[in-house]
């Protein structure tokens, strides 16, 4: 099985403890469209969480 996974777009946010619901909401939702999302820390700076959408 090859499973490839294409990153279509990242962005660089302000942290938000909300914010991890909306990403969840999204896999949920578009999940059958193949679109992944992810969030993650910046490395470089705690205040900023980075925001990727993927293709499945």
């Amino acid at each position: 099985m090859d499973s490839k996974i294409e990153v279509l777009s990242t962005v660089k946010v302000q942290k938000s403890l909300d914010i991890y619901k909306i990403v969840d909401s999204l896999n949920r939702t578009l999940k059958e469209q193949d679109l992944m999302f992810g969030l993650a820390l910046d490395e470089e700076d705690d205040e900023t969480m980075v925001f990727t959408i993927y293709r499945t």
